[in-house]
């Protein structure tokens, strides 16, 4: 890429080593964008110095914690900002994650929207926000159709591409050696793996005791059954995904099956620990991702529209977690047991499909950046901004 023009580019999303998934996302945007453009990356990040380690960017900061002046003068530094991906547009958290588009378009930096996902969206606020910030914006793609519908019944009117999850093109990482036998998974017996999903924000409408005692419940039955080695794979570790994994194995009858992943690690290296995994049971969307990138096959507990969005992308049809009892559950648990491989193929055979529209996003986004004039009037637009 010698000779070529370098793109200063930002990133902005719920980034910071919070969520397994997230930081796949990341990974996978700016993978895919260095292979493409000459870039210097600059990341909105939660944890800025938790995303220069994990992450191949070139500058990181404390979105949280700037002042909309301090945001301006990043910006004014830029040519394209990107927002997302992920699911970050819903209704407590849609203002925290547009500021930065707002203060993009006052400044006139061209803003992508990258594979976002969105909902709910119940506010009148949030959709006015969301509204007004999205058909500024030069691009919209977002992970599934569900999305789309969202954004369109909040008014926006730009253009809305569906694509899909970057983390689908993810590859795994290697593990330090001898993690596998560290963690009890080499050379051992048959082992599920499972996740859970804190209530919260972006999930107000889960029931935890209900959710404890049946995945608590589905857990004795995998151990009892199939012999099996329950491991509790938390998504977002720093948070509450360990407690919650605890207090479905503190409900448990045969908890000394069962353990909680504890290692800190890349989300590739995750993905490496999960080829492991004789089957799946799980409720976090990048979990069942990695499970599907894997070839480990899995029953789903979908908690949100992003969850049943991706299960129908995989025409695999799975009950919502309101609509499902212990009882169900494990005869779902138990059909898939015996059908698995027949699973394992059938996920092989879609996810190309949707690993090509997860790379449109990267497509759309370098025609974007080729069509951007030689340079902007920087200094002129930084006086815009309020200090």
């Amino acid at each position: 890429m010698t000779g070529q023009r370098t793109y200063k580019v930002g990133i902005s999303g719920s980034y910071g080593g919070l969520n397994m998934g997230d930081e796949a996302i990341l990974q996978s945007i700016v993978a895919q964008l260095r292979a493409s453009l000459s870039v210097e990356i600059t990341v909105f990040s939660r944890n800025p110095e938790d995303t220069l380690r994990r992450q191949r960017v070139d500058e990181a900061v404390p979105v949280r914690e700037m002042t909309r002046g301090e945001a301006c003068r990043v910006m004014s530094g830029l040519d394209l900002f990107i927002l997302g991906g992920g699911g970050i547009l819903f209704d407590t958290e849609a203002e925290i994650f547009l500021r930065e588009v707002q203060v993009a378009h006052e400044m006139g930096v061209p803003v992508m929207i990258y594979a976002v996902s969105a909902g709910p969206l119940k506010t009148r606020s949030a959709q006015q926000l969301v509204r007004e910030a999205l058909n500024q914006a030069r691009l919209i793609t977002v992970r599934e159709r569900g999305a789309k519908r969202t954004l369109e019944h909040t008014g926006v009117e730009h253009e809305i591409i569906v694509t899909a999850d970057p983390a689908l093109l993810l590859e795994p990482e290697p593990l330090p050696e001898g993690e596998l036998g560290r963690i009890g998974l080499e050379d051992g017996p048959c082992v599920v793996g499972m996740s859970v999903r804190e209530p919260g924000p972006a999930a107000p409408d889960i029931d935890h005791d209900f959710y404890h005692a049946l995945l608590a419940d589905a857990a004795d039955f995998i151990i009892d059954r199939y012999d099996a080695q329950v491991v509790f794979v938390p998504m977002e570790q720093r948070v509450l995904d360990m407690q919650h994994s605890h207090a479905v194995v503190s409900k448990m009858l045969r908890p000394q099956r069962a353990s909680v992943l504890k290692g800190e690690y890349t989300p590739g290296q995750l993905m490496t620990i999960m080829k492991q995994f004789t089957f799946a049971v799980g409720m976090r969307l990048h979990f069942l991702i990695f499970a599907a990138l894997q070839g480990v096959p899995f029953v789903a507990l979908p908690y949100s529209a992003k969850v049943q969005d991706f299960l129908s992308e995989l025409h695999i049809e799975t009950p919502p977690l309101k609509l499902v009892n212990a009882g169900r559950l494990i005869a779902h648990i138990d059909h898939n047991w015996d059908h698995r491989e027949e699973l394992r193929e059938h996920i092989k055979s879609t996810l190309p499909e949707l690993q090509e529209r997860a790379r449109e996003n990267n497509r759309l986004l370098v025609e974007l950046a080729r069509s951007l004039p030689e340079s902007r009037d920087q200094d002129r637009q930084a006086q815009r901004c309020a200090i």
